[in-house]
């Protein structure tokens, strides 16, 4: 399993092909590839020298940011947020093996500030919530932030180790979209109108599919133009793209490809505007080629859902009819949201607090769709502090250090995902830490010969 990115590329896509077909023929299967997995890692991480550690911490992390979704639809987690448990435990690892930058301390600050909500919690929350796995729930993903923001924080990464992380964020995504395909192979036998459709998501929640194949989108689309230096691997790329970026739309939930999108374009802006002009004229070739398969796949989605999915981008009901909310609900649960932050400013109603209302009132166990109206809600002034680290920390980062390619590509999915589907996966989270890495060229070592 340890995989050779130069060499080995086609067997290992091959490979995670191959384990989504074996693992939807027998999805028990799926809690022994997490297991391997996870063993698999943990043991990478504590055997390899010093000097490899980062390297080996970030795989680890960006595989399981991959996954998450395929254990949470086959049930091959240990628990639902399994993988961003483990990517928190990679993270701590990370930190005791190699420390922490000095200058991160903004993110130590950003942690101290959750624990008052969970003080204010113990209060606020109703007899009948479960109070550990509802605080769990909430805060579980701003935690893995913190603590991934820590450990990358400055950290020194080669162009190679960033470019490998993106691979193994890919790889499992591919074994992902193989088993959404396989679950259904015709979109056409499970329409239902131009509402997000769990049918042709593999069976799971559409935004948390979408969200992750929209990683896989932007993932897919930085090997086409980052490490595809031949037609043959140029077409591989841009199939697999085509296939995640089809799975995505037909998903009817269009927060992940917007997210896809808006990362993928910050990413080619800075990409073409740093390049040489010589370099510029051979981007702009393969910007052409790769708007053109995202347009045939779009045209393929629309024919196979009956234009349903071009009603649905449109804002309108299967009969045409324009739809009276944009978002599908999302700014009334945000306006509830600051809501609460108005009616308690200073310490905020409590972490989890938002959702265990909807419940008391509705019914309705629907979590928050928006981290930054949760933030407020939740933790009041306190929230408003820990948007703007979030926020400020890493730019006035990029100030000082201009070396991250991808640093805006991250920092937009990031900021995308979490105003559509809140920290309910570990992807916003890693991605957002991967926008703080110092990346470095690799210089060959000069070797003189003495006289």
């Amino acid at each position: 399993m340890a995989f050779n990115t130069k060499d080995k590329y086609l067997q290992l896509v091959l490979l995670h092909i191959g384990l989504g077909v074996l693992i939807f023929a027998f999805q028990p299967l799926a809690n022994g590839f997490f297991l391997l997995a996870t063993f698999y890692f943990l043991l990478r991480i504590i055997l390899v020298p010093p000097s490899a550690k980062t390297r080996e911490i970030l795989l680890a992390c960006a595989y399981f940011t991959g996954a998450e979704i395929f254990f949470r639809m086959t049930k091959g987690g240990l628990a639902y947020e399994s993988s961003k448990y483990l990517v928190i435990l990679f993270m701590s690892m990370g930190i005791f093996y190699k420390g922490v930058s000095g200058k991160g301390y903004p993110y130590f600050i950003y942690l101290i500030l959750m624990v008052p909500a969970i003080l204010v919690a113990s209060n606020t929350l109703s007899w009948g919530a479960n109070f550990r796995t509802n605080i769990a729930f909430v805060l579980s993903g701003p935690v893995c932030l913190g603590m991934a923001a820590l450990f990358c924080y400055d950290r020194k990464v080669s162009v190679k180790t960033l470019l490998d992380v993106n691979l193994y964020i890919l790889l499992p995504i591919i074994t992902t979209t193989t088993y959404i395909y396989l679950y259904n192979p015709s979109i056409k036998d499970v329409l239902s109108g131009t509402a997000s459709n769990a049918a042709a998501s593999g069976g799971f929640g559409p935004n948390q599919v979408a969200t992750i194949l929209g990683l896989g989108m932007f993932a897919a689309a930085i090997r086409i133009f980052l490490q595809s230096p031949t037609v043959f691997l140029k077409v591989l790329n841009t199939i697999i793209l085509s296939a995640m970026t089809y799975r995505a739309i037909v998903t009817f939930s269009r927060g992940g490809i917007f997210a896809a999108v808006i990362a993928i374009v910050a990413f080619l802006a800075i990409y073409f505007f740093q390049a040489k002009a010589r370099r510029q004229g051979e981007i702009i070739i393969s910007m052409g080629l790769f708007f053109v398969a995202i347009l045939m796949t779009w045209n393929i989605s629309s024919t196979q859902t009956y234009g349903l999915i071009d009603k649905r981008y449109a804002n309108q009901d299967a009969l045409g009819r324009e739809k009276s909310d944009l978002t599908t609900g999302r700014v009334q649960l945000f306006l509830e949201e600051v809501d609460g932050f108005i009616n308690h400013p200073f310490l905020g109603i409590g972490a989890s607090r938002v959702k265990d209302i909807r419940v008391e009132r509705d019914g309705d166990h629907l979590p928050s769709h928006n981290e930054l109206g949760r933030l407020m809600s939740e933790h009041g002034f306190l929230g408003i502090v820990i948007i703007l680290i979030l926020i400020i920390k890493p730019l006035d980062y990029r100030s000082r250090n201009r070396n991250n390619l991808l640093f805006f590509a991250f920092l937009a999915f990031w900021f995308a995902t979490i105003n559509h589907s809140g920290m309910r996966i570990a992807a916003p989270a890693f991605l957002y830490a991967l926008s703080l890495i110092n990346v470095t060229n690799e210089t060959p070592a000069l070797h003189r010969k003495q006289r």
